[in-house]
C-alpha cells in the first residue's frame, strides 16, 4: 500500500510539472489552430480528427487519468493531414451502418458451414445404415456371417476412425475470412461427394433393399467399397485444397499506395481471392504499421511554399482569376530551383532533433532500469507481504522516463500508436521476464507491423477486392488487382516466374595444370 501510495504521489508530480512546463508553449500553437476548427472539433478543412478507445485508468482515479491523458501528449488523436477531402462523424456512422448490413455475408457462411455438415454427418452415417439395415429388416432370411465377414467389421471400423480424423484436420478449421465468392475446388468436392453417396443408395435401395438380398457378406463389402472410395476422395481433397498450391508458381508485388513501401511474395495456383487473403495476412506481419502523420509533411511543405507567394493584379479587378494562376504557377517554378535546399536542411535538423531526443531516451530509461534493479535488491531482504509486483514497479520508474519518450514519440510521430496503458504494460512485461533496457525500447525505436499494436488501433478491419477479372479465376500472369481499405490500399502486380533452363559442362581435372618457368637473370 505505501509502494502504491508513493507511485500516485510521484506520478501526479510529473503529471502537475508537464502540465505547467508545457502551458505556455501550448496557448500560442492553440490559438492558432482554434480558427480553423469547427466547434465540436472533428472537422476542419485540411484535418481529421479520429477518437481512439480510451485507455484503462492506471490507478483507479477515472478524474486523474483524464488529467494524465491530456498531459501524455495528446495520445488519442491522429491528424492525417492536408486532404481535399474529410470524414466527418456522419461519414462514420454512415460507415458503421454499411458493416452492419454485411450480417449477409455472416449468414451465407453459417449456411455453407451447415450444408457441409449435414453432407459430412450422412457420408459417416451411410455406410454403417448400409450394415445395420438388412439386420433389422430381414435378419432371419440372412446367410450366417464367417469370420471374413466379422474381419470386415474391424476394417470399416478403422478406416472410419482414420477418415473422420482427417476430415477434422482438413475441413474443420476455424475460418480466418470472409472471401466473396465461394471457394471452387471445396464446392466441387462437395457436389462429387453428394453425387457419389447418392448413387451409392440409388444402388443399395434397387439391388439389396428390393430384392432383399442374403448374402450379407457380399453386403458387407459393399460397405468397405463405399469406405474406400471416401479414403480417396478425402486424398483428392488434399491435393486440391493443400498440395496444389505448394509449388511457387507467381511473383507478387504487393505496394502500398500511400508511402511506396513494398514487398515481395512467392505464390502457387491460387484464385484471386484466396491470393489476396495470403497477402492481407502477410501484410500485417511484414509491413510497417501505416501512419498518416509521416506523409504530411511535403504537402506542407508544398502548402508553405504556395503561402509564401503574393499575386498583384496590375491590370485592374477586371482581369480573370486565370492570369493569376499562371503567375502563381510561373513563380513557384522559379522558387523550385531553392526548394531542394530547403528539403535537404529540413530533413537534417530532423534526423539531428530525432537523435539527440533518442540519445536522451535511452539514457533514461537505462537509469530507471537500474533503479529497478537497485529496488529488486533491496526488496529481497523484505519480508514476502511487502515486495512489489511488476505493475507496481513500472509505475515507480515510469514517471522518470515519460518526458523523453513522449518527446521521442512526438518527434517520430508515433504518439498516435502507444498510449500510455499500452507502454505500462509493456513495462511491466519487461521487468516480469527480466528484460534489458535495449528490449524495452525496441518497440519504440524501430516502427513494428500491424501486429504488434492494438486491434483497435489497425485501421483496416475491412477490405475491399477490386479486379478486373473474375475473383475465383486462378492468377496469371500480368494480372493486378487492388484491396482497398478506408485510409490506404494494397497494388498487388502477378508475374509468373520464368521457365529457368540449366545446361552442365564438364571440366577436365587434367586441364588445371601449370608449368612454373624460371628466369635465370634476377635484379639485384
Amino acid at each position: 500500500m505505501s509502494a502504491a501510495m508513493d507511485t500516485e504521489s510521484t506520478y501526479s508530480g510529473y503529471s502537475h510539472y508537464s502540465g505547467h512546463s508545457k502551458k505556455a508553449h501550448r496557448q500560442g500553437s492553440r490559438d492558432r489552430h482554434k480558427s480553423p476548427r469547427s466547434k465540436d472539433g472533428s472537422r476542419s478543412e485540411k484535418s481529421v480528427t479520429i477518437q481512439t478507445p480510451p485507455a484503462e485508468p492506471l490507478l483507479g482515479n477515472d478524474a486523474s487519468r483524464a488529467e494524465e491523458d491530456d498531459n501524455w501528449g495528446e495520445t488519442t488523436t491522429a491528424i492525417t493531414g492536408t486532404s481535399e477531402h474529410s470524414i466527418s462523424q456522419e461519414d462514420i456512422a454512415r460507415i458503421s451502418k454499411d458493416l452492419e448490413d454485411s450480417v449477409g455475408l455472416d449468414c451465407k457462411r453459417y449456411l455453407g458451414l451447415t450444408v457441409a455438415a449435414v453432407l459430412g454427418l450422412l457420408v459417416f452415417l451411410t455406410p454403417i445404415a448400409f450394415i445395420l439395415l438388412p439386420q433389422i429388416l430381414w435378419r432371419d432370411d440372412l446367410e450366417p456371417c464367417g469370420t471374413v465377414c466379422e474381419g470386415l467389421f474391424i476394417s470399416v471400423a478403422f478406416k472410419l476412425l482414420i477418415l473422420l480424423i482427417g476430415t477434422w484436420a482438413l475441413f474443420f478449421r476455424q475460418p480466418k475470412a470472409d472471401i466473396p465468392r465461394v471457394f471452387v475446388f471445396r464446392a466441387l468436392l462437395l457436389v462429387l461427394i453428394f453425387l457419389f453417396v447418392f448413387s451409392y443408395w440409388l444402388f443399395y435401395g434397387v439391388r439389396i433393399l428390393d430384392s432383399k438380398d442374403t448374402n450379407y457378406q457380399g453386403i458387407v463389402q459393399y460397405a468397405v467399397s463405399l469406405v474406400d472410395a471416401l479414403l480417396f476422395i478425402h486424398y483428392l481433397a488434399i491435393v486440391l485444397l493443400e498440395l496444389r498450391q505448394l509449388q511457387p508458381m507467381f511473383s507478387v508485388k504487393v505496394v502500398r499506395s500511400t508511402d511506396g513501401e513494398s514487398r515481395y511474395y512467392s505464390l502457387g495456383h491460387l484464385s484471386i481471392q484466396r491470393a489476396a487473403l495470403v497477402v492481407l495476412e502477410n501484410y500485417y506481419k511484414d509491413f510497417t504499421v501505416y501512419n498518416p502523420a509521416l506523409l504530411t509533411a511535403s504537402k506542407s511543405r508544398a502548402a508553405k511554399h504556395m503561402a509564401g507567394l503574393k499575386v498583384y493584379n496590375v491590370d485592374g479587378p477586371g482581369n480573370n482569376a486565370s492570369g493569376q494562376s499562371r503567375a502563381m504557377i510561373a513563380a513557384a517554378a522559379r522558387r523550385r530551383d531553392s526548394s531542394h535546399n530547403e528539403l535537404y536542411y529540413e530533413e537534417a535538423d530532423h534526423e539531428r532533433r530525432v537523435k539527440k531526443r533518442r540519445a536522451r531516451l535511452v539514457v533514461a530509461v537505462e537509469e530507471a532500469f537500474t533503479h529497478i534493479k537497485r529496488l529488486q535488491a533491496e526488496e529481497q531482504q523484505k519480508a514476502p507481504g511487502e515486495m512489489m509486483d511488476p505493475r507496481e514497479a513500472a509505475q515507480a520508474i515510469f514517471p522518470s522516463m515519460a518526458r523523453a519518450l513522449q518527446k521521442y514519440l512526438r518527434t517520430t510521430r508515433q504518439q498516435q500508436y502507444h498510449s500510455m496503458e499500452s507502454i505500462l504494460q509493456h513495462l511491466s512485461f519487461c521487468i516480469t521476464n527480466n528484460m534489458t533496457p535495449k528490449a524495452f525500447l525496441e518497440r519504440y525505436l524501430n516502427p513494428g507491423p500491424t501486429l504488434q499494436y492494438d486491434r483497435d488501433r489497425w485501421f483496416s478491419k475491412q477490405w475491399t477486392l477490386v479486379s478486373e477479372e473474375a475473383v475465383t479465376s486462378g492468377l496469371q500472369d500480368g494480372i493486378v488487382f487492388v484491396l482497398k481499405c478506408l485510409d490506404f490500399s494494397l497494388v498487388v502486380n502477378v508475374k509468373k516466374i520464368p521457365f529457368i533452363k540449366l545446361s552442365e559442362e564438364f571440366i577436365d581435372p587434367k586441364s588445371h595444370k601449370f608449368v612454373l618457368r624460371l628466369q635465370s637473370e634476377t635484379s639485384v
